[in-house]
């Protein structure tokens, strides 16, 4: 049974990060959403509300659970006793970034990583600019699940 780790902050979920969970569930036994603080980030929602949110979205891929990460990603995929870390990426620049982090995680904790590339209609989603767009009152509904968009309305009045 391989089971593996998509972490991220998910600082709001996108139909990008949706994406690559629905994919990444069809070629794992168990995959587990990490939800992690991202210390670089200054985070719109709490991480009780972030696990919710995603819950209810992936509730129709069984082999899916949603947990909080605390601290550092290869400590919590031993704890976890999995395989694989997902990364979905965007870019060329996504790439080079999870590469290195690809990098460490494997001497870190000696685990591997799998990249799936980001389909092209997702390519463009950041969570960064959704919150930034989103705080001067843009219609965002096209890139994030109803009841993300519906939060993020009642955060930015």
């Amino acid at each position: 049974m391989v089971k593996a780790v998509f972490p991220g902050s998910f600082d709001p979920l996108t139909f990008g990060h949706l994406d690559v969970i629905q994919r990444a569930a069809k070629l794992f036994d168990e995959l587990i959403i990490a939800v992690g603080i991202n210390t670089n980030k200054a985070a719109m929602f709490a991480t009780d509300e972030k696990i919710k949110l995603i819950q209810d979205n992936v509730m129709v891929l069984s082999n899916v659970k949603v947990v909080p990460m605390p601290g550092l990603t290869f400590e919590f995929v031993k704890e976890m006793s999995a395989q694989v870390i997902v990364r979905g990426i965007r870019s060329v620049r996504d790439y080079e970034y999870e590469r290195d982090i690809a990098e460490l995680n494997h001497r870190l904790g000696n685990i591997e990583t799998v990249l799936l590339p980001s389909k092209a209609v997702y390519q463009d989603i950041s969570s960064s600019n959704l919150k930034e767009v989103a705080k001067f009152g843009a219609d965002i509904s096209h890139f994030v699940p109803e009841n993300v968009a519906e939060l993020i309305k009642l955060k930015t009045k």
